[in-house]
């Protein structure tokens, strides 16, 4: 009895603290030893379970959950490509694009007409200048003695001009002179041949005269030869349009240019670069010195496939964007035409097909593309600046070949009016060949 007594007393006390606390009986079960049946019943009778807390994480989702939130996934993305791919294929039906697109335009060497010393730069690199700014000095030093020269030599011919004139004027007295003395002897000879058939005058005095007749008619010959000399230098023009005069006017505009040349400007507006020359260099004629952009007239070169080709057309419009001035500013233009070959054949090496193994490659070909000025003015282009085109082909009203006539893609202006020239050219004529 002794033995069963704390037994009891200590399944009565695991019974009081399995009603106060549920937890603490499977505790105290699984911490002691049990060989009673009572014990097996207690343990097999599950205790309640306390209530999740609130910030417990929540259970996890099922794989088959799983599969089918990435089978919906998967089949979303396929949905959004294929309309995607259905979009491009109908809104780019009409257009063409690449991004193998680059500026061109006009690089206009300035070199040296005549040798020099250079004495002074007006513009440097990145600087803007307008058609006929000065450039480049040389030293006019030669130009300006040449020029000297040049006048001289045209005084001196309208002096002469002049002296043929009087010339002229001085052999027709001669020859007047030349007819009298000549009638004269005549007159003479015809009264002694009278007189000597009656023997008043001796044989002597009428070979005296006839000598005297012969000796007039030479002096006749040489005064209308020297006439007609006098003449043919003069004959059929005035001093102004004497050949010897306007010999010497040539020489003398030639000296001009020469003179002008000294000044090198600027053939259009643009900006500068390229330059290399220094001050105090000796250059010789056709030196490359710098060279003048004209932003304002350039263009784009789109070198499109050849499998782009079949419906682009010249005129049709086009935009484009450049990685200058970003995706927000938008260019326009038109197709101004195609060139007459690709790349390749008229590259520096072009490839011989025809020899050793062929790889065919897609060929691309430029197409060039007229910008809107005012655009450019706004949002400058530099040679050579990648840009992105788009044409758009939906009208097929142009022709695939420029049929436009040949025009003047750029002039230069002269660099001296001949005004001030001539007026001076007028002056020394005028004067006589006299004082300048």
């Amino acid at each position: 009895m002794t033995k069963k007594e704390p037994e009891e007393k200590r399944k009565k006390r695991a019974r009081k603290e399995a009603k106060v606390l549920p937890g603490a009986l499977e505790a105290k079960r699984l911490s002691e030893p049990s060989s009673t049946t009572d014990d097996l019943k207690a343990q097999a009778t599950p205790a309640p379970q306390p209530a999740p807390a609130p910030d417990e994480p929540p259970q996890a989702t099922p794989p088959a959950r799983l599969r089918q939130r990435g089978l919906t996934l998967l089949g979303a993305a396929a949905a959004v490509v294929l309309l995607g791919w259905g979009g491009y294929e109908l809104l780019g039906m009409n257009s063409e694009t690449t991004d193998d697109a680059y500026v061109a335009g006009n690089v206009v060497p300035i070199t040296a007409r005549e040798g020099g010393t250079v004495t002074a730069i007006r513009a440097d690199n990145t600087q803007s200048v307008k058609a006929g700014d000065t450039l480049i000095e040389l030293d006019s030093a030669l130009a300006d003695v040449q020029m000297d020269a040049a006048e001289a030599a045209l005084a001196r011919a309208v002096r002469q001009a002049h002296a043929d004139v009087a010339r002229l004027h001085a052999s027709d007295g001669e020859v007047a002179e030349a007819e009298a003395s000549l009638a004269t002897a005549r007159g003479d000879l015809s009264r002694r041949k009278a007189a000597a058939t009656s023997g008043a005058v001796p044989a002597e005095d009428l070979a005296h005269a006839s000598d005297q007749l012969r000796h007039a008619e030479a002096a006749l010959a040489l005064a209308q030869g020297h006439r007609s000399e006098a003449l043919a230098s003069v004959a059929g023009t005035d001093v102004t349009h004497n050949p010897a005069v306007l010999s010497a006017m040539a020489e003398m505009r030639r000296a001009a240019i020469s003179q002008s040349h000294m000044r090198i400007t600027a053939p259009v507006d643009g900006v500068v670069a390229q330059r290399n020359v220094q001050i105090g260099e000796q250059i010789a004629g056709g030196t490359p010195l710098m060279a003048v952009v004209p932003l304002r007239d350039v263009w784009v070169e789109a070198n499109f496939r050849e499998t782009q080709l079949a419906d682009l057309r010249i005129g049709q419009p086009v935009t484009l964007k450049s990685d200058a001035w970003g995706s927000s500013v938008t260019f326009h233009g038109r197709v101004a035409g195609l060139s007459a070959g690709s790349g390749a054949a008229f590259a520096l090496l072009p490839a011989q097909n025809a020899s050793g193994n062929w790889i065919k490659v897609v060929q691309r070909l430029p197409v060039r593309i007229a910008l809107d000025r005012r655009e450019l003015d706004a949002h400058p282009l530099r040679i050579g600046l990648s840009v992105t085109v788009g044409v758009d082909t939906a009208g097929h009203e142009g022709s695939p070949v420029a049929a436009v006539p040949a025009r003047v893609v750029a002039q230069q202006p002269p660099q001296a009016g001949p005004s001030a020239l001539d007026q001076h050219i007028a002056a020394i004529i005028a004067a006589g060949g006299g004082a300048r």
